[in-house]
């Protein structure tokens, strides 16, 4: 089994973008919003939960033991 220390900052930001992601994936399933306004505000949270998501993963999987 491998391991990866991380602190409780990194853990809250691996929240924080795994939040933005489901949102974003969210508001795009949904028809609550006007559909322009819906699409707007979900492709952008989808896109920046994907792309801070991707340093993070870099970093977690550089410092394995």
């Amino acid at each position: 089994m491998k391991r990866s220390d991380l602190t409780l900052p990194e853990i809250g930001f691996i929240a924080a973008t795994r939040g933005m992601l489901g949102a974003g994936a969210g508001l795009l399933l949904a028809g609550r919003l006007g559909e322009h306004r819906r699409k707007v505000i979900g492709g952008t949270l989808l896109a920046l939960g994907a792309l801070t998501t991707l340093p993070l993963v870099a970093g977690v999987l550089s410092r394995r033991h």
